[in-house]
């Protein structure tokens, strides 16, 4: 039976949505294309009808991922970042966590292309923290860039390092612990009503 276009175009978007949580839960060498298909509901043959590798498809849901990490920010500011960021939750919700938490380490052995996306994502999110960070300071951008760049890094950090802990090791919680209370004790002090809401 022929599929409609926008079928087909659902369908494509749901492979999409599919591969971004499984590249997210198990890593893009961690995820075959015939166990991406089957778990999308699909064929392994109509792969090819939607995409002309695997490495178009990461590119592409790692474009949808980013997108969603940064929408998942609009309605945080900082120090509200960084208590849903450096959480428990997050650190378990791999496959509907941030991309950059997940997948930052096998970007590294991928191509320019993907790197290019990461790039991209890193800097949108970057943005979307210095206009929050900003408001109501006056601070050189530079200084403001800087300081999201370090915050950025560091809440990325914790979570990677705390996953690579077993799930029920006291470190893997103490190492957000640390490094959520670290992260908030380093905001202004404009920023210590929302700070004093997560201690």
């Amino acid at each position: 039976m022929r599929i409609t276009k926008t079928q087909s175009l659902a369908n494509r978007a749901h492979i999409v949505e599919t591969a971004s949580e499984l590249f997210r839960e198990r890593g893009y060498d961690g995820v075959g294309v015939a166990e991406l298909m089957a778990t999308a509901g699909f064929t392994q043959g109509g792969f090819y009808k939607h995409f002309g590798s695997k490495a178009d498809l990461m590119a592409e849901a790692t474009e949808k991922s980013l997108s969603q990490s940064l929408a998942n920010t609009y309605d945080l500011d900082v120090a509200g970042f960084i208590n849903v960021y450096v959480s428990r939750d997050h650190r378990d919700g791999r496959g509907g966590g941030c991309t950059m938490a997940a997948l930052c380490g096998d970007a590294a052995r991928q191509s320019d292309e993907l790197k290019a996306t990461f790039v991209s994502g890193v800097e949108n999110l970057l943005a979307a923290l210095e206009e929050k960070y900003q408001a109501g300071r006056d601070a050189p951008q530079q200084d403001v860039r800087a300081k999201m760049i370090d915050l950025l890094a560091h809440a990325i950090g914790a979570v990677m390092l705390s996953r690579a802990c077993p799930d029920d090791s006291p470190l893997a919680d103490e190492i957000l612990e640390v490094c959520r209370r670290e992260l908030l004790t380093s905001l202004p002090v404009m920023d210590s009503q929302v700070r004093s809401r997560k201690n």
